[in-house]
């Protein structure tokens, strides 16, 4: 029979701080787009670590960390994921342009592409923008970008919490960078 006994966190390998941030990235940025809910943002923090991506950008109302409510769902990711806050997404966008990043944004569009129809390739940067819970990602942001990806939804519903979005999407372009899919 096979052993599932649950690892205790000292049995799990974790990189330390130092390490992680000495390590090599995965040249990903995630765009934060007047993200509101800062457990959202705290979330997408500890995603981003978990998948040891390069970056997030904060923009417009995005919180920002140091905040009591950010910590508690990031539980010192954001101590770990490099950050930078911007006034105006539009910005943001402009500035990881001009750093070669090719600019993805997750949302509804006409003309959209599914996210396992998107063709990653791994020596391209990628900047994936989310958006604000109720609203999505900018129209003048989404005017911007080099295309739009939407995650396939079966549903009655047809949206999904922002972080568990960015959970997904940022799994799903990771593993192409760690395993080569």
């Amino acid at each position: 029979m096979t052993d599932h006994t649950k690892l205790k966190v000292t049995e799990m390998g974790r990189m330390s701080v130092e390490d992680f941030r000495n390590s090599i990235k995965i040249p990903i940025t995630v765009v934060l787009d007047n993200v509101r809910s800062m457990y959202n943002v705290g979330s997408v923090f500890r995603t981003a670590d978990a998948f040891r991506l390069e970056q997030i950008c904060l923009c417009g109302i995005t919180s920002t960390p140091p905040h009591p409510e950010i910590h508690k769902t990031a539980l010192g990711a954001e101590d770990t994921v490099s950050w930078t806050h911007y006034d105006n997404t539009l910005d943001a966008v402009s500035e990881l342009r001009r750093h070669g990043f090719m600019i993805i944004a997750i949302e509804q569009v006409k003309n959209s592409i599914m996210l396992q129809d998107f063709n990653i390739n791994t020596n391209q940067k990628y900047a994936l923008v989310f958006g604000n819970e109720v609203k999505g990602v900018q129209q003048e942001v989404v005017d911007l970008c080099d295309d739009c990806i939407e995650i396939p939804q079966f549903g009655t519903k047809h949206s999904l919490n922002v972080s568990v979005t960015a959970g997904i999407v940022m799994h799903h372009f990771a593993r192409y960078y760690i395993y080569g899919m």
